[in-house]
């Protein structure tokens, strides 16, 4: 999928494996991309993981993460 800029989205649905963290699993606190606030531990939220880059995963707000394509990361 690409963007109204031409470029490529790289948090498209056919380019990240979505996984989805109960709060019962979230045990660390992480910086959403989408509003660059903190998830804090025990917060149910989403992993987006990159196919073939696992290392670039990202952790999102699930609203933040249904809102992506309305507004572009922060950050």
């Amino acid at each position: 999928m690409t963007r109204a800029s031409g470029h490529p989205d790289p948090w498209a649905d056919d380019v990240v494996e979505v996984r989805y963290v109960q709060p019962y699993d979230a045990v660390k606190a992480y910086v959403c991309p989408g509003c660059n606030r903190d998830i804090p531990p025990r917060t149910h939220h989403v992993v987006a993981v990159p196919h073939g880059a696992p290392d670039l995963r990202r952790h999102w707000h699930k609203g933040c993460w249904e809102g992506r394509r309305r507004r572009r990361p922060v950050g």
